[in-house]
């Protein structure tokens, strides 16, 4: 588990002399992680099976084993999304995991993304997130 945060690792790479200072001091927190590594974490965190979370994401359920066993290593941003809500993850944890599937991350001023980071942070669920897309014109999550 990383001991510095983002920001904390981007300050000091900010304020390094050289990048191999930068490397030697940080090795440990370089490590990188598949999204399969990282969703197996979220999942132990968060105290969540992954059959409760691929019920609730609305994915087919095969498709979201295949997310969770490394077998779609890089699924669309909608589907990691999906998965995101359902683990009731904030906006930066969902970043992150948006990260460990090469996906863009979310952008406020984008309507779509704006809508899905407040879902986030007030806890939807992919229901009710779909239902506050539609209401505001936008496409559905997994639509």
């Amino acid at each position: 588990m990383p001991k510095k945060d983002t920001e904390e690792l981007e300050e000091a790479l900010s304020e390094a002399r050289d990048v191999r200072d930068y490397f030697d001091e940080n090795a440990d927190e370089l490590t990188e992680r598949t999204l399969a590594e990282e969703l197996a974490r979220l999942l132990a965190e968060k105290h969540l099976t992954k059959s409760l979370v691929a019920e609730r994401s609305g994915l087919d359920r095969t498709y979201a084993y295949h997310i969770f066993d490394g077998k779609k290593p890089h699924p669309a941003r909608e589907k990691v999304l999906a998965l995101a809500l359902s683990l009731g993850l904030t906006p930066k944890e969902a970043q992150h995991l948006l990260y460990y599937a090469r996906c863009p991350r979310l952008y406020v001023r984008d309507a779509w993304d704006s809508i899905v980071w407040h879902a986030l942070e007030k806890g939807l669920s992919v229901t009710e997130t779909n239902l506050l897309l539609e209401e505001l014109g936008e496409k559905s999550l997994l639509g």
